[in-house]
């Protein structure tokens, strides 16, 4: 399955961006920390042309912590400062305009020398569809001025969004035209990056599942219940048993005792999304 969803609002927005670029202190890269590569986008390098950055690692919680220590340390080793956070309970939020100043304190110390108050920081805040950019922004306001939702493409346009010291543009998530790795779209699939309506969600669950029999076979045994651990994660037979495995213990059954494996890949999703498995990465730097 070729995987490719890039809607007709993100065309706009990647061209509202370069519009409003030179009003841009800052720009807060949001990602996810579960597939930190895989959630960035390739073509923001050429649309931010060199701007400040600060890479956000949002669903840190969900991310297995041992792996997003290495990406930290990966990103240092590229001269970026990536902070692991979770928007949803405000987790290293406020490490956010701290650092903020820190990128800019160039700029900031100018200014003051010239006899010029600082003005707040404009800070442009990108990132994928359903990375949490939403979410994010309510949690550092304390209060709902961006619409949230458990589905990518929620956000359709820009708004400027006010916040202490720092003014927010929001922008759409944006994907890009065309995956050269299929595996970068079927983990950007596993997570929900991409609208479900469009995947076959047996191939994404598949593709999950030969993963976690490989990296994190433990704790989906222990949440499913599954005694025997497949000899060859690279056998699809034994990573389909695997999925019909899951199936039976969660009553996904049909006429003549059959596995439901559609109804059977939905169920292993939203747990494996929702952490019910524990905290899990897609992919490591090393």
């Amino acid at each position: 399955m070729t995987i490719q969803w890039f809607p007709g609002h993100m065309t706009r927005a990647r061209r509202q961006i370069q519009e409003k670029l030179k009003l841009i202190d800052l720009v807060i890269e949001l990602i996810d920390a579960r597939l930190p590569l895989s959630s960035r986008n390739p073509m923001i390098d050429e649309i931010l042309q060199g701007k400040p950055r600060m890479i956000i690692m949002n669903k840190a919680d969900l991310a297995d912590s041992a792996v997003t220590q290495q990406w930290i340390a990966y990103f240092k080793e590229q001269g970026q400062t990536a902070l692991p956070v979770d928007a949803q309970t405000g987790t290293g939020i406020k490490d956010i305009p701290v650092q903020a100043k820190v990128l800019l304190k160039e700029k900031i110390d100018r200014q003051i020398a010239k006899g010029i108050k600082p003005r707040p920081i404009r800070a442009l805040i990108v990132g994928i569809p359903n990375v949490g950019k939403s979410t994010l922004i309510n949690r550092m306001a304390g209060r709902s001025v961006a619409a949230t939702g458990d589905r990518p493409g929620v956000t359709k346009a820009q708004q400027w969004i006010r916040i202490g010291e720092i003014e927010l543009l929001d922008t759409p998530g944006i994907l890009w035209p065309k995956f050269e790795d299929q595996n970068v779209g079927y983990r950007l699939a596993v997570t929900g990056a991409i609208k479900e309506e469009i995947l076959n969600v047996e191939d994404i669950a598949f593709f999950a599942v030969k993963y976690l029999v490989s990296y994190y076979w433990d704790t989906m045994a222990e949440r499913f219940e599954l005694t025997a651990r497949p000899e060859d994660s690279e056998n699809p037979d034994e990573i389909v048993g695997v999925m019909e495995a899951i199936g039976r213990k969660r009553g996904c059954i049909v006429s003549g005792g059959r596995v439901d494996l559609e109804k059977a890949s939905g169920v292993l999703l939203r747990e494996l999304r929702a952490g019910k498995l524990g905290r899990f990465s897609l992919e490591a730097p090393y």
